[in-house]
């Protein structure tokens, strides 16, 4: 009878935190006024240009999501989660409040800081699931606060999208609602439950360890977890592609609204960004529902499958980057973005299958930084104008579809060299000559 009320007891937690959860998560992705930031950046309420945005505002937010993740991923485990995920949301309100009541260059620049404090800290909301809830149901419950993330997106693309179309809000007006969301979160984050017991510096342990003993013994973990994670080819193979692919997307990202204004170049024609953003979304959704039942040996045929992926992105982005249809604008994007969640969820499934339940965090956070760096990379070549070739948004993205054909064209290179090693092993396994039967003497 006692076991049966614990086991009652373990399951109401579990649905309380998974609730929790997706409502938060759910909350933060309530932001209408994004897929048209930057119509309202270069509008009448700001007196900045779109070079400025393009190479003296937008690069900020990319430079300081890589710093700060750093000391994010490095104080999660520490601040046992729950008080970046507060972080995460007042960060929220921070910048959404700033694009409401400041109009300076430099309130930008401070704010995109901001913005990159927000997306940081979300390493620490996907991380607090593997520190809160058993392992039983990891799968469940990534796979709800996933679904109400989309939701999220998909309800806030609409919002917009017909808030704009029917002139009911401006482009200024829609961040009242983003901030209206931020807040929320921000209170609903105070309700999620304490980590009392992390990962790597708070593990439950028999004798209580002094500071300098448990901080050793954490690290000791992270090596060992890091070395476990990272010690075959296949893994490597799939985590170099997941941080290239990632870096490719969120630059895509990033860009696309100035390449779309490129594009249109008339101010009063009107624009369906909201939108596309949602259609997007579903058929992320639906990519990665495709990615999890599809029945392929992705050991055998995932570089050919990673090759026909990157390089039709690489097409895709190539068109979007000559075209003069907003239209083809839209669908390239869109084609775009289905195929990144299709084959980011394989690669994401692939890489959890060989490590263990306890480095997911660790794993994709290293992954995530390394998407990351290569970002940076790029801006710094792409985009800013002190270091690199300031390109303007058409000739970015022939450099990305450019980009993408290549990775492409690796990844041929990587699938020829593994199926000519695999034939070499099986011909010289055949080659191997039989020792001579043994002569049993019986006397």
């Amino acid at each position: 009878m006692l076991f049966q009320k614990c086991q009652q007891h373990a399951k109401e937690a579990w649905f309380t935190v998974c609730l929790l959860l997706c409502a938060f998560g759910f909350l933060k992705e309530i932001r209408p006024s994004e897929p048209f930031i930057y119509e309202f950046l270069v509008g009448e309420w700001r007196n900045i240009t779109d070079e400025q945005v393009n190479q003296l505002v937008y690069p900020v937010g990319t430079y300081s999501y890589l710093g700060l993740l750093v000391l994010v991923f490095l104080i999660t485990d520490v601040c046992r989660y729950k008080p970046l995920i507060i972080i995460l949301g007042l960060s929220g309100i921070v910048v959404w409040g700033m694009l409401l009541w400041t109009t300076s260059l430099l309130a930008l620049q401070i704010l995109e800081g901001f913005y990159g404090a927000f997306a940081a800290c979300e390493v620490a909301y996907f991380t607090y699931i593997y520190a809160k809830v058993d392992k039983q149901y990891y799968q469940l419950v990534t796979s709800y606060t996933r679904a109400a993330i989309l939701m999220g997106r998909f309800f806030s693309g609409l919002l917009g999208q017909l808030l704009i179309s029917l002139r009911v809000l401006d482009y200024r007006q829609l961040n009242y609602i983003t901030f209206a969301a931020m807040l929320a979160a921000t209170v609903w984050s105070l309700f999620l439950p304490p980590v009392n017991q992390s990962i790597y510096f708070h593990r439950d342990s028999v004798t209580p360890l002094v500071f300098g003993e448990k901080t050793k013994g954490a690290f000791q973990l992270m090596w060992g977890h890091l070395r476990q994670g990272y010690a075959s080819f296949y893994i490597i193979k799939w985590s170099i592609w997941w941080a290239l692919s990632t870096c490719g997307f969120i630059q895509v990202q990033i860009y696309m609204q100035p390449l779309w204004a490129a594009i249109v170049s008339d101010p009063t024609e009107p624009i369906y960004n909201g939108v596309v953003e949602s259609i997007l979304t579903v058929l992320g959704f639906l990519g990665a529902l495709a990615a999890g039942v599809l029945k392929v040996d992705w050991t055998t045929r995932g570089e050919l499958a990673l090759t026909c992926c990157s390089i039709l992105q690489g097409f895709v982005m190539l068109i979007a980057s000559q075209t003069q249809w907003i239209l083809v604008g839209y669908v390239c994007y869109v084609v775009f973005g289905a195929l990144f969640h299709l084959t980011i969820t394989v690669a994401s499934s692939e890489i959890a299958k060989c490590i263990k339940e306890d480095s997911y965090g660790l794993i994709f956070g290293i992954n995530t930084f390394v998407a990351l760096l290569f970002q940076t990379l790029l801006t710094l070549a792409a985009v800013t104008g002190h270091l690199g070739f300031a390109l303007p948004p058409q000739s970015q993205y022939f450099v990305y579809g450019v980009l993408h054909v290549i990775l492409g064209v690796i990844y041929i290179v990587i699938g020829l060299i593994c199926w000519l090693s695999s034939k070499r092993d099986y011909r010289r396994a055949s080659t191997v000559p039989e020792p001579p039967a043994r002569t049993v003497i019986i006397f």
